[in-house]
């Protein structure tokens, strides 16, 4: 790929941060698994090359159970991407994470069913641990920078990952309090982890809309309205963090990521060459 098409750093979010950058352009990228949600927008932001691209599609047609993961996440590595900015709106499950605030979560909880979520469907086995998938040097720089924007900030939690497009019942809320996980969300599995699985750093930052199905009392049940009323508020918000985290990120990238752990995930590592060449570094 040409270096107008290439970037160091990549966000999934919509079409609204395209507004504040002045050299925007799009690029259409192939991939073994078929197209990403849309094309990517590639513009600079204080010298560095970022890659945008919207995993519901610029007008938000695609529901998260039907976005083509393993495509938008090899269409960013594939540009060059090293570091990956997830935000996302997600409900609280606990009375402490308020609507409005924002969460750098550490940790997720996969109930999804039927997705595509990894690159490593053989010949070659191999297991990738998904113990620590959110860079920890990336959070740290997200909390600051949200923090200095002013917003209430919560710096770890875990994200319990739904199916969609359907929201929780209050059961289903319910049992996901009284498990201690702290929001909720559709989409940051399996994107997250498969940013890990091709070695880019990766960071989620949840804007906090509603309170879950009305798990805590006095709360209204969500609805897709509520939703959008509240992270429409946030955007600017958000457009702000994203674009100044991006301004401190440190020239060299290659410390983010999970490259060096994914040397020992082949399940013939018994067997393995120097010669072999790696998934992760196919893209290079």
């Amino acid at each position: 790929m040409t270096g107008e098409a290439r970037a160091e750093i990549g966000v999934f979010g919509g079409s609204g941060f395209y507004s504040l950058l002045s050299d925007a352009r799009e690029v259409k990228v192939d991939t073994p698994y078929g197209p990403p949600s849309d094309s990517a927008t590639l513009a600079t932001v204080a010298g560095r090359k970022v890659a945008f691209l919207p995993r519901h599609g610029r007008f938000h047609t695609i529901p998260p159970h039907k976005i083509n993961y393993r495509a938008n996440v090899w269409a960013m590595r594939s540009l060059g991407v090293r570091a990956v900015i997830t935000p996302c709106a997600a409900g609280s499950l606990q009375k402490e994470f308020e609507p409005g605030s924002f969460a750098v979560c550490d940790q997720f909880v996969d109930r999804t069913n039927g997705r595509a979520d990894t690159f490593y469907d053989g010949p070659i086995v191999t297991h990738v641990s998904a113990a620590d998938i959110y860079d920890p040097e990336l959070r740290r720089l997200a909390i600051e920078t949200i923090r200095d924007h002013g917003i209430v900030c919560h710096e770890l939690g875990t994200v319990v990952v739904i199916q969609g497009p359907r929201f929780s019942s209050k059961a289903e809320s319910k049992w996901f309090h009284d498990a201690g996980w702290e929001v909720i969300n559709m989409t940051q599995y399996p994107e997250a982890y498969l940013c890990h699985e091709l070695g880019m750093g990766v960071v989620n930052i949840s804007l906090i809309t509603d309170y879950d199905s009305g798990v805590h009392a006095g709360a209204e049940a969500v609805t897709a309205h509520d939703v959008l009323e509240v992270f429409k508020s946030n955007s600017e918000k958000i457009k702000k963090v994203v674009l100044d985290l991006i301004r401190r990120l440190p020239a060299d990238l290659s410390g983010f990521g999970s490259s060096k752990s994914l040397q020992f995930t082949r399940g013939d590592g018994h067997a393995a060459s120097p010669l072999d060449i790696r998934l992760y570094e196919v893209l290079d």
